[in-house]
């Protein structure tokens, strides 16, 4: 993998980004439609058809990507353009099929949540051969030239997973790593992060295990495995929020919910309580809600055959070139902190994150 001048994303910076887009556009029209329902067209003032986005996702399974999805139409909307949002439901080949489909319909920009991110080549380069540029969102589609790649740094998700189980065990010990699925880009990224940060630790990975699509229930048996094999573990590296539920299930069984330190990413409402328990260590942040903004305000500019200023910084090679991105940090979110980066950020309130917590109290 090749990289250019790495990009460290100031929030500022992307506020800025999505002020001007919103700007750009505003002169377009407004049209009410759901999400997964075809877009109607619609016409602004001057008599212009309004752009029309084809919006694909992997699955829902992710509680993160309904956020993504609702922030994404929303800001579109505000813009101007119709969202048609597909879900594949974990369907590779249904994906391949609803892609193709918003081409057919003329769509003006793919949006794409790669179920597969090896498998996408072919239909984006459709696509290409119909002048509709592709925005590989928060997973890069390989091999393929997509247009624009925009995610998370998810090296820094590793790397601060890593220094999270450092500073929680600093006499060191064995750990396990329960990923998310292997045709996810992220996923090889989040690992090498993680793998550098903790190479001449005291850490010691053990147990290695990943969810094929993401399916979180996997996790309970990799667990109950890997506790048998390995009684003493001290930590668990897990590729979501969603896993470490299912992880910290299986230890709550075993008396070792408030033992074994857990790691996961996406700052779920689920996590954060669990963090403030106590029985999760730390959560990788993720404002996916600042993401799913700059993508909308990105790909108008694409329709529209602009420049993304952003994109110029760096670039990721997809295996055959590389592809303009934007990244954006996450933040390591620990109880310490979650009143000012989730709560006062507006992400989940005071009341349900410390639901429990005030539960128990009384």
């Amino acid at each position: 993998m090749k990289w250019k001048k790495p990009y460290e994303e100031k929030k500022w910076s992307i506020l800025a980004l999505v002020c001007f887009l919103i700007l750009s556009f505003s002169g377009c029209g407004i049209t009410e439609e759901k999400p997964g329902e075809t877009a109607k067209a619609s016409e602004n003032t001057a008599g212009d058809k309004a752009l029309q986005i084809g919006m694909s996702f992997d699955s829902f399974v992710i509680e993160r990507w309904i956020r993504d999805r609702d922030v994404f139409v929303a800001t579109a909307k505000e813009l101007g353009a119709e969202v048609n949002v597909q879900n594949a439901n974990g369907d590779v080949q249904e994906q391949i099929e609803q892609i193709r489909y918003l081409i057919e319909k003329g769509v003006d920009v793919l949006v794409i949540v790669a179920a597969d991110c090896d498998a996408l080549r072919d239909v984006v380069a459709q696509a290409h051969a119909r002048k509709i540029p592709v925005i590989s969102y928060d997973r890069l589609i390989r091999n393929a030239g997509t247009d624009l790649y925009l995610s998370f740094d998810n090296r820094k998700v590793g790397v601060l997973m890593a220094q999270a189980l450092k500073e929680a065990i600093p006499e060191g010990g064995e750990i396990f790593m329960i990923q998310g699925s292997m045709d996810d880009f992220n996923v090889e990224l989040v690992r090498e992060g993680f793998e550098a940060e903790i190479e001449g630790s005291s850490l010691s990975v053990v147990y290695e295990a990943s969810c094929e699509g993401w399916l979180a229930e996997q996790a309970i048996g990799y667990v109950s495995e890997a506790l048998l094999m390995y009684p003493d573990v001290k930590g668990i590296m897990c590729g979501n929020d969603d896993i470490a539920t299912q992880v910290i299930r299986v230890l709550a069984e075993n008396r070792l919910a408030d033992k074994v330190k857990v790691v996961g990413q996406d700052g779920d409402l689920a996590a954060c309580q669990r963090i403030v328990e106590g029985t999760q260590t730390m959560t990788a942040f993720k404002s996916v809600e600042d993401l799913a903004r700059l993508a909308a305000g990105c790909a108008l500019k694409l329709a529209a055959r602009e420049e993304i200023p952003e994109s110029s910084n760096t670039a990721m090679n997809d295996g055959t070139k590389d592809i303009p991105c934007v990244f954006l940090d996450p933040v390591l979110v620990r109880k310490d902190n979650m009143k000012k980066i989730i709560v006062d950020g507006g992400y989940h309130s005071l009341n349900d994150v410390y639901l429990n917590v005030f539960a128990k109290s009384q």
